[in-house]
């Protein structure tokens, strides 16, 4: 079963509904035994990282996301969800994450052109940069959807995909049992589905 963080701050009809659509048993959950008893956990998030960052304090649920993390249990954070993930973001002023991949959230703005417009929203190619077995059913080069500002920096272990907007952006990361991915898989069509599908198999 898999346990969808409900802590206020993410898109979680549209992703309880697509883990439905591959098969897995999925439950949106903000209480932390339901969370803790589950094989798999997602963050999702939407917004601005101080609000998330702050709800997910508040509600105590990132001890619990941090805990079964470190045990080993799979986690893949979603969009704002991955950034959480990260020691820090720059997003209007400094705020920490849950530190658990070593890496910044930074604007997409101190690398792409003033011509390029920000937020980041549409439909890119994923560049592969390190294998993971979120990938097992998908391709280098399928499309994923994009809506951000903000992009995972000084993470380069651990990006398992790019794309490009004007530069090199992190599309996707892993350390050992957590897993990020910057674009909605939930509103990704078929390639987003299969990319589910593959972190219910982990």
């Amino acid at each position: 079963m898999t346990a969808i963080v409900d802590y206020g701050v993410g898109n979680l009809f549209s992703l309880e509904s697509s883990f439905k659509a591959v098969g897995e048993e999925v439950i949106v959950a903000s209480d932390p035994e339901v969370i803790r008893k589950a094989d798999r956990i997602v963050l999702p998030g939407v917004g601005a990282f101080r609000d998330a960052a702050l709800k997910l304090k508040e509600s105590g649920l990132d001890q619990v996301v941090t805990e079964e993390a470190l045990k080993g249990k799979p986690l893949l954070g979603i969009c704002l969800g991955m950034q959480l993930l990260f020691d820090r973001s720059f997003e209007y002023g400094e705020y920490e994450g849950l530190k658990l991949i070593p890496g910044n959230v930074r604007p997409i703005r101190d690398l792409t052109k003033d011509t390029l417009k920000i937020p980041h929203i549409g439909w890119n190619p994923l560049i592969f940069r390190n294998r993971t077995p979120l990938f097992r059913y998908i391709r280098e080069g399928d499309c994923v959807y994009f809506v951000h500002s903000y992009y995972a920096a000084d993470c380069t272990p651990y990006v398992t995909a790019d794309t490009e907007y004007g530069a090199y952006l992190t599309a996707s990361v892993q350390k050992d049992n957590i897993f990020g991915c910057q674009f909605h898989p939930e509103k990704s069509g078929d390639v987003g589905l299969n990319i589910l599908r593959a972190f219910t198999e982990i």
